[in-house]
């Protein structure tokens, strides 16, 4: 983190603004622990997010976890997008634990990414871990990059969705998992 003020207190002076002014100060410090913070996502694996929680289980119907919230940055402008992932797999003998299937969520949204890549890596990541019939993540965020400039528009959602296994060669398994996400909405 030790480079990461100084490029802050450069783009500080970029953008016009005076860099020793009283409510800059310590911004450089304050904005290079943030972007610290928000990627944090980088300094973890899988492996240490999961630690070793996998459960035997005879269940072998639908685990569902659904509005996990998600915070990530573009990595195309550095702007935040904002929104929820739902997280279906079809255990095959093993169940993981719950936490972890949001833990891994934010492992992947902690880096900078773009929503499609995101959404794939949270599914084979699950798929990995579990060894699941099959995982299905869908997305829906809201993107800053296109909300705060740019086009502007302010009441656009993205959603992207990845099945595998089960949930891609079964449209009645798919088709369940989309309705009970769809719920309550």
């Amino acid at each position: 983190m030790n480079e990461l003020p100084g490029h802050f207190h450069q783009i500080l002076l970029g953008v016009g603004e005076d860099p020793q002014r009283e409510g800059l100060l310590d911004t450089p410090k304050r904005a290079a622990k943030a972007m610290q913070y928000l990627c944090n996502g980088y300094g973890k694996s899988l492996e240490e997010v999961v630690n070793g929680a996998l459960f035997a289980s005879d269940s072998d119907e639908m685990v569902i976890v659904r509005d996990i919230e998600l915070y990530s940055l573009c990595e195309h402008h550095m702007l935040p997008f904002i929104g929820k992932a739902h997280v279906a797999y079809i255990p095959t003998g093993r169940v993981l634990g719950l936490s972890k299937i949001a833990r891994i969520v934010d492992m992947y949204a902690r880096r900078l990414q773009i929503q499609e890549n995101l959404t794939r890596q949270i599914a084979e990541a699950i798929q990995e871990v579990t060894r699941a019939a099959g995982v299905a993540v869908v997305i829906e965020a809201k993107h800053m990059c296109m909300m705060m400039r740019g086009v502007e528009k302010q009441n656009s959602l993205m959603n992207t969705s990845v099945m595998l296994g089960a949930f891609r060669e079964s449209c009645t398994t798919r088709m369940e998992f989309l309705q009970l996400i769809g719920g309550n909405r």
